[in-house]
């Protein structure tokens, strides 16, 4: 044979192992092939068996096991939302606090989800927690009531060090501090046919205790029913997605002089948005998940294109994710992998099993499912880039952290925990009902 031929047949002879065959080496002599074509063999072996980032990134999520649990609290509770502050400060602790359906917030130590304090008796039910991005003792919760509340975790007081107040008929149900900590920014229940973004600055929190700021203005003619969801971008403080009861998502640019000027784009999700946030290179995309499972994913960088914005939209993610034999009953949220640039969903199931969800222009795909940590729905989760960790929490009342390969260290013995008919009724469950889905 020619050298040429040497190569093509090394190779035919390759391809056929590696598809039809078991292991190179012990079929070279099988097949008499001379050793000189023994490399190119195991050459493309190797190629073969190499992983993407994005593979790695999905064995490392569906490798995730508990690492801690917290010692569940006295009183059962649904753990609504969850942030973790940012570790801004040299040598500051990073700390998670939670939402919890009791009307409280409790902090927790990051990494040993040790409880340290909790903050109760806020009137009126509360709808979202965040930690400002730079400073570690700052979190921020809106409230039913109409104001969003502002606590430093330096302080031993129960009291707030700043309150946002909203106008008299304002009901917070979603609210989110910009990336700049500048803005603060909260949405309304519908009032009769009014519905409302409110805005105020958040400039010297924490130098004027007890203080009450006034909005510095609203968006009002945007949405026509409950503003459900509000996400600042995550490196651009003057960009704002919000979503609604109305099936409308609605990027603003807060810098411009009026709300018509700072509607940047309105994308219909055909749905009631239950969870929505940023994605893609730059943060480009925005998508959302709604009350009846449905997710739609867009394009930001393609509006003043002739492409088209929506990259997917799929009705029910249930129909279209075979989760095995245990089914998909809900979706929780989204996370967006900054460093394999690929978004996930996280959904589950009513008995705690967790749906990692891999997305895709071409459709959703099934990454892994963490078992043997949550007993009941998870309703909230916060992932961490730092160390590639997840935080969850449901309505079992327990907290779960969960890192790559990780083995149990705590002590504390899984809790089934049951919810009282008197905290259930005073929350609005999460079901498929909550919303038909729009025609």
């Amino acid at each position: 044979f020619s050298l040429q031929q040497d190569v093509i047949a090394g190779f035919l002879y390759a391809i056929l192992i590696l598809v039809v065959f078991h292991p190179v080496v012990d079929l070279i002599d099988n097949f008499n092939l001379t050793y000189k074509y023994a490399p190119l063999i195991i050459i493309i072996s190797g190629k073969a068996g190499e992983m993407t980032a994005v593979e790695k990134v999905e064995e490392q999520l569906a490798g995730l096991r508990i690492a801690r649990r917290c010692t569940p609290s006295k009183e059962p509770t649904y753990l609504l939302d969850i942030d973790t502050s940012t570790a801004a400060q040299p040598g500051s602790k990073r700390l998670v606090a939670v939402s919890c359906s009791s009307q409280s917030i409790r902090l927790y130590d990051r990494e040993t989800l040790q409880f340290l304090r909790e903050y109760q008796g806020q009137p009126g039910q509360l709808h979202g927690v965040r930690f400002a991005h730079k400073c570690d003792s700052v979190v921020f919760s809106a409230c039913s009531q109409g104001v969003v509340k502002c606590w430093d975790v330096r302080s031993a007081t129960q009291q707030p060090v700043q309150v946002f107040s909203g106008y008299p008929s304002n009901v917070f149900i979603s609210f989110d501090v910009s990336c700049s900590d500048l803005i603060v920014c909260a949405g309304t229940e519908k009032d009769e046919d009014d519905t409302f973004l409110v805005f105020w600055d958040a400039r010297g929190i924490t130098d004027c205790a007890s203080a009450t700021k006034e909005p510095l203005g609203v968006y009002s003619e945007s949405h026509n029913d409950d503003i459900t969801k509000i996400c600042f971008h995550p490196i651009e403080p003057n960009l704002v997605v919000s979503g609604s009861t109305d099936g409308l998502v609605n990027v603003f640019d807060i810098n411009k002089d009026n709300e018509d000027d700072a509607l940047i784009s309105t994308c219909n999700s055909d749905s009631t948005v239950s969870s929505l946030g940023w994605s893609g290179e730059d943060y480009k995309q925005v998508y959302c998940t709604t009350h009846d499972e449905g997710f739609c994913w867009w394009d930001m960088a393609q509006l003043d294109t002739e492409e088209p914005i929506t990259l997917l939209h799929v009705l029910d993610v249930r129909e279209s994710v075979c989760a095995e034999n245990h089914g998909l009953h809900y979706l929780v949220g989204g996370l967006y992998h900054e460093k394999a640039g690929k978004l996930f969903l996280i959904g589950g199931t009513s008995t705690g099993n967790i749906h990692l969800i891999s997305c895709g222009t071409d459709g959703l795909s099934l990454v892994g499912t963490l078992r043997g940590g949550h007993s009941a729905t998870v309703r909230s989760f916060c992932w961490s880039p730092t160390d590639e960790s997840l935080l969850t929490g449901g309505e079992d009342a327990q907290l779960l952290l969960w890192k790559p390969g990780a083995v149990e260290r705590s002590l504390t013995k899984k809790a089934s925990l049951k919810i009282s008919s008197s905290v259930q009724k005073r929350v609005r469950v999460h079901n498929t009902s909550l919303k038909s889905r729009k025609k």
